[in-house]
């Protein structure tokens, strides 16, 4: 699995520009990350008894959060935002086709709040990382929460 370093969506940076030259023209030297792997804690297993972990989740757009809005089973249910919304912006899963509004709805409820939680941390703070404590020694550091495991690359 392609896994990247955590890293902060802040400004992207840009070589210095020469006099005369328009800052449009600078080469970017840091993209912006629009696309988080991510691990499920337990997976999703479809018909077939496949289990699915490997995903992708991309940032939302002001589009994907608006149009859960007008629809029924959100209207009826607020609640439902969740699945409207997950199965908008999760791009692949495992070997799944498509991620529909039906896989997230039978997905394990764990893996539903991992799915909200990295949603949160991706559109909302910019990164995949958490504050972590080592329950033995105290000592504090971050972990990327998106799956990936220590010495993949």
């Amino acid at each position: 699995m392609r896994r990247s370093l955590p890293v902060q969506l802040d400004a992207p940076e840009v070589d210095e520009v020469p006099a005369g030259t328009s800052s449009a023209s600078a080469v970017r030297r840091d993209a912006l990350r629009t696309e988080f792997d991510f691990q499920l804690p337990r997976g999703y297993l479809d018909g077939d008894g496949v289990l699915h972990r490997h995903g992708t989740m991309r940032l939302a757009t002001a589009r994907d959060e608006l149009l859960p809005l007008y629809d029924a089973r959100v209207q009826e249910n607020p609640a439902y935002t969740t699945v409207v919304l997950l199965s908008r912006v999760i791009t692949s899963l495992g070997t799944l086709g498509a991620v529909t509004q039906s896989v997230v709805e039978n997905m394990f409820a764990s893996d539903v709040a991992f799915l909200q939680d990295l949603y949160r941390r991706i559109n909302a703070e910019g990164h995949t990382r958490a504050a972590v404590t080592c329950p033995s020694c105290q000592h504090r550091f971050d972990v990327d929460i998106s799956g990936g495991r220590l010495g993949e690359s």
